[in-house]
């Protein structure tokens, strides 16, 4: 009797934590994402839709009940990171594990006095059956200290608030804001917090202080139709990753500005499809006339098979100088084909990949993208037309059978001219930023990385990068000379000689990065972060070289 009800008990978890299932998304920064994939390689859970991340926090608690039901197989840091997100994400509001600032019949003392505990925190919080809300404190402090080619600094601050819920079980929603200021030096600032370049504020620079700004706001529906089965709506803006990658990811890094979208999601069984259409903007320009919007079409259909692989084929069209395209709405067409009828004007591509899952505490991935042409001139892979890249990677989590350590290789090759176009508006770009993979075209990187969690609040992170790039190559007056494929805003035609496109043709520069973070949580909710990079620029071409070196610690409050 006893083994039957243990046998059970994930199942009647479930049950009682379904109560308030909050269907809104978690941030993907968040470290749970972290933890349930070093679950995946190990083989404790079976899967996770990784490929495009943004998980309701319903799914995470699954996640979690699933792994809490294999207790024995994990390691005494593990089990301590379990108990850390069950306290999070198995009940919302337990009087003995949560607070919030704001509370009916606590007075302000108890109130600051809790700030310092490990308890769950809130600025307010509220929860009926059919409806609950959670409101955060944001805040962010960080010092960023650049030690060459010069010694100089930059302080960035911010604050902000997160609104966050569910309503009637089945509709989620949130909204979060921060807004943040820079004293001392701008370019140390960009170099340790790369964003904000994506801040129309402090792109435009027209108030006296350095200042940014970041929003983001999203109403989601979820529904299971039938048992094992799931259809999501979400409208609104968050960040989001598309695709496989550990380093960086070929298709939709994160790494770009944070587009508004409408996304459709629908899995049962092994099938799983994804359909997205978003806007952004272009490269941002003084004369305001020059402004534009571009839009961002995405399909994919993925088939997993348990214990064995992942299977999955993507496309995606970039297109402008319109409205929103009717064509590229409809969640199932073969975008590619639909551009043809529409006359060719736009920036498509498609993309294969692969992930396995039968060998434990190994994982290996892959991904081809074919940018444009896909199905002419193989014979001719160094024509200019062969736009294409590919990305290969393994994960091996306790390696040697060292306990929460995880080794990660990959490669990653992008042939000249990918993401580019001839209509310069369509890029795979935002903003300045390649929604892609940041190496780029006509470029390949070397990525390593090994982390080790001490325990359940400090995390060490070590990261290598090799990458080699061709630029285009430019005389003295700064007048193009040669155009190999090396700048996305650049397509074939200006400065080509021929149809050849070699690889790493032009201006040859190799990067070795060195990278290591050290992540600590001594109470919950009071993050620091410490990062130090040293990046040494080769320019084999021209035969000199350049060093860049720095250092930031950040502090993260949420309440």
């Amino acid at each position: 009797m006893r083994k039957s009800l243990f046998k059970y008990l994930p199942l009647i978890l479930i049950y009682f934590t379904s109560t308030f299932s909050q269907v809104e998304n978690l941030p993907l920064n968040h470290p749970v994402y972290t933890f349930l994939k070093e679950m995946k390689v190990k083989k404790i859970i079976s899967y996770i839709n990784e490929d495009i991340p943004n998980l309701s926090r319903f799914e995470v608690r699954d996640f979690l009940v699933e792994i809490d039901s294999k207790i024995p197989e994990l390691s005494g840091v593990e089990i301590k990171l379990l108990n850390r997100y069950k306290t999070e994400f198995y009940k919302n509001l337990d009087e003995e594990k949560s607070t919030y600032f704001f509370q009916q019949g606590k007075n302000l003392g108890n109130s600051f006095s809790e700030i310092f505990s490990n308890k769950l925190k809130y600025l307010y919080a509220y929860e009926e059956e059919n409806a609950n809300v959670f409101i955060n404190f944001l805040g962010h402090y960080t010092y960023s200290q650049l030690l060459k080619p010069e010694v100089n600094n930059a302080h960035l601050y911010d604050f902000g608030l997160r609104v966050r819920g569910t309503f009637f079980k089945q509709l989620g929603y949130h909204l979060s804001f921060i807004k943040g200021g820079v004293s001392s030096s701008r370019t140390v600032a960009e170099i340790t917090e790369p964003r904000l370049l994506q801040s129309f504020k402090w792109i435009e620079k027209a108030d006296e202080l350095s200042n940014y700004d970041f929003t983001e706001g999203y109403i989601k529906f979820h529904s299971q139709p039938a048992e094992k089965m799931n259809l999501s709506i979400q409208l609104g803006r968050e960040p989001k990753t598309v695709g496989y990658g550990y380093g960086n990811k070929l298709m939709l890094s994160g790494l770009n500005p944070v587009m508004d979208f409408l996304q459709f999601n629908f899995s049962y069984g092994i099938l799983h499809y994804t359909s997205i259409h978003g806007s952004t903007v272009g490269r941002f320009d003084s004369d305001q006339s020059k402004r534009y919007t571009k839009y961002w079409a995405f399909n994919r259909l993925k088939l997993s098979f348990e214990n064995l692989f992942d299977i999955g084929i993507g496309e995606s069209i970039v297109y402008s100088g319109r409205g929103i395209e009717l064509a590229y709405l409809t969640p199932f067409a073969f975008y590619k084909f639909i551009e043809h009828s529409l006359q060719d004007r736009d920036n498509g591509n498609l993309y294969f990949d692969l992930q396995t899952s039968f060998i434990k505490n190994l994982e290996l991935q892959a991904t081809f993208l074919l940018d444009e042409n896909i199905l002419f001139n193989w014979g001719e892979l160094n024509n200019y037309i062969n736009k294409t890249g590919y990305q290969i990677g393994a994960f091996w989590y306790q390696p040697f059978s060292i306990k929460n350590l995880s080794l990660i290789f990959e490669y990653t090759k992008i042939r000249p001219f990918v993401y580019s176009h001839k209509n310069f508006k369509n890029t795979y770009t935002a903003w300045e930023v390649i929604l892609g993979h940041p190496i780029g075209p006509n470029s390949d990187e070397i990525f390593t990385k090994s982390a080790y969690n001490f325990n359940d609040w400090i995390r060490l992170t070590c990261n290598y990068r090799y990458i080699r790039r061709g630029e285009n190559v430019y005389n003295s007056e700064g007048n193009l000379i040669k155009n190999v494929g090396g700048d996305v805003f650049l397509p074939y035609g200006p400065g080509s000689e021929s149809e050849e496109a070699p690889f790493l043709d032009g201006v040859r520069i190799d990067n070795n990065i060195f990278e290591a973070g050290l992540r600590v949580e001594p109470i919950r909710d009071f993050i620091f972060d410490l990062v130090f990079n040293y990046n040494i620029e080769n320019n084999i071409t021209e035969s000199y070289k350049r060093y860049l070196s720095y250092g930031f610690i950040r502090f993260t409050l949420e309440y």
